[in-house]
């Protein structure tokens, strides 16, 4: 048996280090965004555009690194650029959007690898690259997170209404007047930063989990779009704490940790949600 104590301790002594507490915050940062912006990616089926979105990020990095030029600078306006061309493509194409995404995630990963091969100082950085490493997050990192954090949050806040009338019914919202085009073009566009920011502590490959995971948990706990949101957002928050201090217990990856709290979290909610809906009494119509 697992002496609980040490382990305790461990944690304890671990978070008294500054690398640590700012794993802690970039942590509660990014749950925060994911868990808020994706709840409308869900609903809007564009869990898939996350993913794509996160394997053109190491295409982002590789260039940055081939051209010698500090890959986070390289990183935000091409996730932006990037996503804005996706944007059109879709609604141009007459492709399958699944079918168009997987085009291209895939030769992102590819021409990211390839150029990767260019870059023989940077190989041994890409285990970090596609799996994070939130050990290493920089104050810098903390204060571009906080601030993209606040313009998410205010962003769900004004426009809270709007969004929900857009992912309800689009067509109801153009009749109304709202500007449909441009209100999807901001929401793709956090979406986009949001990835970008989050790559380095999430890694490439896990980043969709952080967008997708946390809003399906909360999905099956409320049908109320506006605690639906704040119960996403707490989702991401709590489980990158949980999955942070597992790692910090146990010695293991950050970010699968966090990842394996969030599927933990996602479990519980099917297993509560089963178990309602088959305790509900049913209604025979008997008279």
């Amino acid at each position: 048996m697992v002496a609980l104590q040490p382990i305790f301790e461990r944690v304890i002594d671990l978070f008294q280090l500054p690398f640590m507490q700012r794993a802690l915050l970039g942590g509660i940062f990014t749950g925060a965004m994911g868990g808020a912006l994706g709840s409308f990616t869900i609903l809007r089926q564009l869990s898939f555009f996350s993913d794509a979105l996160g394997h053109s990020a190491l295409l982002g990095i590789s260039l940055g690194v081939v051209f010698g030029i500090n890959p986070s600078l390289v990183l935000l306006p091409f996730a932006v650029i990037f996503a804005l061309v996706v944007t059109y493509l879709l609604e141009r194409t007459r492709l399958w959007t699944d079918a168009l995404l997987n085009i291209i995630y895939s030769t992102s990963l590819a021409l990211a690898i390839l150029l990767l091969t260019f870059a023989d100082r940077y190989r041994g950085g890409l285990n970090n690259l596609l799996f994070g490493d939130i050990l290493a997050v920089q104050q810098q990192d903390l204060m571009l997170s906080g601030f993209l954090c606040g313009i998410v949050c205010l962003f769900v806040i004004l426009t809270l209404r709007v969004q929900l009338l857009i992912t309800v019914n689009e067509t109801l919202a153009v009749a109304r007047g709202v500007a449909v085009r441009l209100q999807r073009l901001l929401f793709i566009t956090l979406l986009a930063l949001v990835v970008a920011v989050s790559i380095k502590t999430v890694g490439v490959l896990l980043i969709s989990a952080f967008v997708v995971i946390p809003a399906c948990g909360a999905r099956l706990w409320t049908q109320q779009f506006a605690y639906y949101v704040l119960l996403a957002s707490a989702v991401g928050v709590g489980t990158a704490m949980a999955g942070i201090l597992m790692s910090a217990a146990f010695n293991l990856p950050s970010g699968p940790s966090i990842v394996v709290c969030q599927l933990g979290f996602f479990l519980l909610s099917m297993l509560v949600s089963t178990r309602t809906t088959a305790q509900a009494p049913v209604n025979s119509g008997e008279t």
